[in-house]
């Protein structure tokens, strides 16, 4: 199937942008880029607007809905499911075509995304994280309700100690897994954990390397604490998400040991603006954790970026509503970032950490993932924080939007 798309404007960082060109893709892939008269059966009008890859999100959660334990003990396990059909909508009209999922999402999303049962982003997926016992997503309460959602082919995540992490590992790699996510720090929406604090010993986290490695599978480690960070680093990983505490020397070892960052600046801006429900029974105490990290996040991520760590673009929706991901683009650019860094750091870049070779471009022979909008992004990046200037989106050289 051929499919043209002509009369647009090409982006691709750091690039000059290339005008009146007119794109053919044929099945999933862009086959021919030329400024002269193209023919195909399908032609789209591009008039004259902008034509980008479609944006990679680093770090969702597609089945979630705000991680509100309340909600996962009221609603039947199916909603859990149902959530990400919207979800991944909206998601889509964001022109995010590619999901890194970091927790929540199973091997039945990837597969109906693959069979296209509805619209939906790709995925790379993690299915569960590895926590600690009491330590970030512990979801056993006090009372001793355990909130944990598992059925069949969804492990549970808890494990402590070498034996039991090697395990946890295997058993997220049997279901599916794409990476290994692990929980090396406090967070702001478990209650009795702290951000501050490192989670699982230098021995567990080796372990959990050295098993991924083994199955040629990256760690990533949810982390906002200090020595939590050099843990990781130590332990080989191969991603930081949040990085809250990061100072100028982890920002160095990042460099040096080829360890990439995730800052997800927008959920905390997010939230520290909107709240949680006046239902949540752990909001005042998720609050005051959330204070902390908002004086600081900001300006120890600029001191990382100013250090040369590669940065790349995630959200950590599903902690927050879905379809507000190039948001994030605008955070970026606040640190520091030039237009041209904030979207490679949502395309280029986040496709060579994924391991692709021929998707974040729009170039000849790359994945026809494309995003169409209304005006130059390079000038004003926040431009694509509004859905409503993202005009189309194709994916894999259909039209998703």
């Amino acid at each position: 199937m051929q499919t043209l798309i002509e009369n647009v404007n090409i982006v691709n960082p750091f690039e000059e942008i290339k005008t009146r060109q007119n794109v053919l893709i044929e099945d999933n892939l862009i086959k021919e880029i030329s400024s002269t008269k193209i023919k195909a059966d399908n032609v789209i009008d591009g008039e004259d607007n902008y034509l980008l890859s479609g944006f990679i999100d680093c770090h969702t959660h597609i089945f979630a809905k705000g991680f509100h334990k309340e909600e996962n003990m009221a609603n039947p396990l199916g909603l859990h499911f149902y959530n990400a059909v919207p979800h991944s909508l909206q998601t889509i009209n964001a022109g995010v075509t590619t999901i890194r999922d970091c927790g929540s999402a199973d091997l039945s999303f990837k597969l109906a995304q693959q069979r296209k049962l509805f619209t939906a982003p790709k995925i790379h997926l993690s299915i569960t994280p590895l926590v600690m016992t009491g330590g970030h997503f512990d979801l056993l309460l006090p009372s001793g309700w355990d909130m944990e959602i598992i059925y069949p082919g969804f492990p549970k995540g808890r494990c402590d100690g070498i034996e039991e992490v090697l395990k946890k590992t295997r058993e997220v790699k049997r279901a599916g897994a794409d990476f290994i996510k692990v929980m090396a720090s406090g967070g702001v929406l478990t209650t009795n954990t702290s951000p501050e604090f490192a989670q699982f010993n230098k021995k567990e986290l080796k372990t959990i390397v050295c098993e991924a490695k083994a199955n040629d599978m990256k760690v990533s480690a949810h982390c906002h604490s200090l020595k939590g960070m050099n843990n990781c680093i130590d332990a080989g990983f191969s991603s930081i998400e949040h990085g809250t505490f990061i100072d100028k020397k982890t920002a160095k070892r990042m460099v040096e040991n080829d360890v990439s960052l995730v800052p997800t600046l927008l959920v905390h801006q997010f939230l520290y603006k909107n709240g949680f429900p006046a239902w949540d029974s752990y909001a005042d105490e998720k609050t005051e954790k959330l204070k902390e990290i908002v004086k600081v996040h900001k300006e120890n991520i600029q001191v990382a970026y100013e250090q040369g760590v590669n940065i790349l673009m995630g959200t950590d929706s599903g902690v927050i509503p879905h379809g507000h991901n190039l948001e994030e683009l605008v955070h970026l650019t606040d640190i520091g970032m030039s237009a041209d860094e904030a979207i490679a750091a949502g395309t280029v870049k986040a496709a060579e950490f994924l391991g692709f070779n021929n998707l974040g471009l729009v170039r000849e022979n790359y994945v026809a993932d494309l995003v169409l909008v209304n005006s130059n992004p390079l000038e004003d990046v926040s431009i694509l924080s509004n859905n409503e200037n993202i005009l189309k989106v194709v994916q894999d050289g259909c039209v998703v939007k």
